[in-house]
C-alpha cells in the first residue's frame, strides 16, 4: 500500500499547490492515501471551515494538525464534525475533537493515524509517549498500519518518539519545523522515520513568511505583521511503502515537487 503524507499546507500558496500538484502525483504514483497537516492552511494560522472542505475536495483523506489548529478560534466549533480532521491526541481529553482516526483505503484496508504534539519549547501538554502507547493500543485491536505525525520543534523528540514506537507503527512523521531533513529510514523493527517531512508552501521565505517581516523581527524584537509569502510554491511531504499484512514499512521517499509559476 502507497501512503502520502504531506508536509504542513502554508495559507493559499500551499492550498494551490495542493490543487494542482497532487492529481497527478497520486496518479502517477498509484497512492491509495493521502494524509496532510492543515494547521497552517489559512493565511499561515490556523485553519476555518471553508477551508477544511476546501482540502477534502482536493481528494486528501486525512487532515492531521498541532498547535496552530486554534489559531482561528472557530475551530473549537467545527472541529469534531470532521471523524478525519485531528488534532494532537495528548491534549487534555476536555479538548474538542480528537487525535486518531481509521480510515479505509480504496481497497478496503484500514489504517490508523494518531496525531501529537511535543513538549521540547513547546506548550507542555500531556506525554506524547505515553499517549502514543494509549492510543497504539486501541488502534492495533482494528489494524496494523498506523502512521504518526508528531508535530514537535525538537529533532531529539522526535528522533526518541521514533526509536519508541520503532515495531509498533508503520511510520513515525514529523512535522512543525517545515524543513524537509535528509533522514529518511526504515528502523530495523519496520518503523519507517523522518524528522520532518518539509512543508508545502512559498519557499521564497523564511518557513513559508515573507522573509523581510522575519529579518524585521529578528533585527528589532519588536512585534510586526506576519504574510504567507507567494514565491518558489512547492509541494513536500513522504511517500510510503506499507506491507498490507503486517504493517512494516518497506519505503520511504522524501517528495519535493515545484509548482510552475503562471
Amino acid at each position: 500500500m502507497k501512503i502520502l503524507f504531506i508536509g504542513d499546507i502554508i495559507g493559499k500558496p500551499g492550498r494551490r499547490a495542493i490543487k494542482e500538484l497532487l492529481p497527478h502525483l497520486v496518479a502517477s504514483r498509484s497512492i491509495d492515501l493521502v494524509i496532510a497537516n492543515c494547521e497552517n492552511a489559512a493565511a499561515g494560522f490556523g485553519i476555518t471551515r471553508d477551508i477544511v472542505e476546501e482540502l477534502y475536495e482536493s481528494h486528501i483523506d486525512i487532515l492531521t494538525s498541532g498547535n496552530h489548529v486554534w489559531d482561528k478560534k472557530e475551530a473549537l466549533e467545527f472541529i469534531s464534525d470532521y471523524e478525519t480532521l485531528l488534532r494532537p491526541a495528548n491534549y487534555p481529553t476536555v479538548v474538542p475533537g480528537r487525535g486518531i482516526v481509521v480510515y479505509p483505503s480504496p481497497a478496503g484496508h484500514l489504517v490508523g493515524v494518531v496525531n501529537l504534539a511535543g513538549r521540547i519549547f513547546m506548550q507542555p501538554i500531556d506525554c506524547p509517549f505515553m499517549r502514543a502507547q494509549e492510543e497504539i493500543a486501541r488502534l492495533r485491536m482494528k489494524t496494523n498500519m498506523i502512521i504518526v505525525d508528531i508535530h514537535a520543534e525538537a529533532t531529539s523528540e522526535k528522533r526518541a518518539l521514533g526509536w519508541y514506537l520503532d515495531g509498533q507503527v508503520s511510520a513515525v512523521l514529523g512535522t512543525h519545523t517545515h524543513v524537509q531533513t535528509a533522514d529518511d529510514e526504515i528502523l530495523p523493527g519496520g518503523t519507517a522515520y523522518l524528522s520532518d517531512v518539509g512543508m508545502t508552501g512559498p519557499f521564497d521565505s523564511v518557513i513559508g513568511i515573507r522573509k523581510e517581516a522575519i529579518i524585521e523581527r529578528f533585527l528589532t524584537q519588536l512585534p510586526n505583521k506576519f504574510e504567507v509569502a507567494k514565491n518558489d510554491v512547492r509541494l513536500q511531504g513522504a511517500l510510503l511503502e506499507i506491507d498490507e499484512s503486517t504493517g512494516r514499512a518497506s519505503a520511504i521517499e522524501r517528495i519535493s515537487v515545484k509548482l510552475q509559476d503562471e
